[in-house]
Formats: structure tokens, C-alpha cells, sequence
């Protein structure tokens, strides 16, 4: 796990914007709302505050998010914090801290979800070693006749 890996939960502020780099790639990116909320132990009272983060990911990650998640759905995010920096075309410098995802996934607190199973592209993903197929009837290890997702 990187140094530097973040979690947060927070609302979508816009819709996810989905784009191919010239790679090819999907990229996705959104800006996402984490709300604080705590007591204040002087006055009693609820204080709240809100930071906004502009969160990307890239690959089927980009692609199922742009395809699933739209703005105002509250999500869970992990990934890692990045800093991008440039120059404008005036010459101003310019950053931004971003998280760049690795998992993004709804929160089923206040809501519900139905997850569909993408199909895996034609050799992505873990390759199963030779000679480790089942033969018998007798049921994985997982309990079930099939591997898990």
C-alpha cells in the first residue's frame, strides 16, 4: 500500500466527465464533497465544514464510474494523493492535489445498488496457471462451483 493511500466518503459534485487519452485509455475524472462535522465542546453547537477534491482514475475503473455514478451519489474512495503542477500561458504557476483512484465504489448506507459483472477484454486481468483447472465435481474453495468474480 503506497505512503501516501487516502480514503474518503463524499458526495459527486458534477458529473463524472469520461475521456480516452491518446493512448487510448479512459480517464475519468470528478469532484467529490467530504463533509466534517463535529461538536464544539466550548458552545455545544454542530460546526461543519466541507473540503473538495477533483478525483481521477483511469482504465474499466473510469469507464464503469462514468457509467454508474452520477452527480449527488455518495461514494467511497481510496487511492492516492498526487500533485499535478503547470504554467499558465501567462506564466503563472499553477498546482492541484488530486486523488488518483484505485477503488470507487458506492456507499450503500442511505441507498442501494444493483452491480452487474463487466465481461473482462480478451486477456486482461489474472491468467490462471497451466495445469490449474478442476476436473472433479467437488466445489472450489470458495464454496461454490465457480471462482468469484
Amino acid at each position: 500500500m503506497p505512503d501516501n493511500s487516502i480514503t474518503v466518503i463524499g458526495n459527486i459534485t458534477r458529473d463524472p466527465e469520461l475521456k480516452f487519452l491518446n493512448s487510448g485509455q479512459a480517464s475519468v475524472r470528478f469532484g467529490l464533497a467530504v463533509n466534517r462535522r463535529w461538536q464544539n465542546r466550548q458552545t455545544q453547537e454542530w460546526e461543519e465544514r466541507t473540503s473538495y477534491f477533483d478525483v481521477t482514475a483511469y482504465g474499466p475503473l473510469a469507464e464503469n464510474t462514468a457509467n454508474s455514478l452520477p452527480k449527488g451519489t455518495r461514494v467511497i474512495v481510496t487511492g492516492r494523493l498526487e500533485q499535478r503542477s503547470w504554467e499558465t500561458p501567462e506564466g503563472d504557476k499553477r498546482s492541484v492535489v488530486e486523488i488518483n483512484a484505485d477503488e470507487i465504489a458506492p456507499s450503500l448506507r442511505y441507498a442501494t445498488a444493483q452491480v452487474t459483472k463487466t465481461p473482462r477484454a480478451e486477456g486482461s486481468g489474472p491468467s490462471r496457471p497451466a495445469g490449474n483447472t478442476r476436473t472433479t465435481n467437488e466445489p472450489s474453495s470458495y464454496g461454490f462451483d465457480e471462482e468469484p468474480f
